[in-house]
């Protein structure tokens, strides 16, 4: 059976910024599921993940060490990282990232970037 909604994780310790970018991918026509942890994601499992947006600064896992645990088992999953700090300019931990956003980022730029990355993808696979 075909999907016909792209599965859009967002795993952010912040509940105001996961409701912001529930509602917003939703009425982008996302499926959106949001996690207030890493563990949280993991849990939950991956499998039927399109995309992931993960916060870098949370407690116990960050947005780079789940990054890693989630590329590891779905390499080719696009994963962006968000930040309200300056993590991003860690070069090293950033390769195999597909996005950076800045909080608070751009609405419309990041529905760009999710629909350019799911495009992609699906160009892939």
């Amino acid at each position: 059976m075909h999907k016909t909604r792209p599965m859009i994780a967002v795993v952010d310790d912040d509940p105001r910024l996961l409701d912001s970018l529930e509602e917003l991918l939703e009425s982008a026509g996302y499926t959106a599921r949001c996690f207030d942890s890493a563990s949280g994601l993991l849990d939950h499992g991956l499998s039927s993940l399109d995309l992931l947006i993960t916060d870098i600064g949370m407690p116990r896992m960050n947005g780079f060490e789940l990054r890693e645990r989630v590329k590891s088992a779905y390499p080719e999953l696009p994963v962006f990282l968000t930040t309200g700090r300056h993590e991003i300019a860690d070069q090293d931990r950033a390769q195999g990232v597909n996005g950076f956003f800045r909080k608070p980022f751009d609405a419309p730029d990041l529905l760009v970037a999710v629909s350019k990355a799911l495009q992609k993808s699906r160009d892939r696979g």
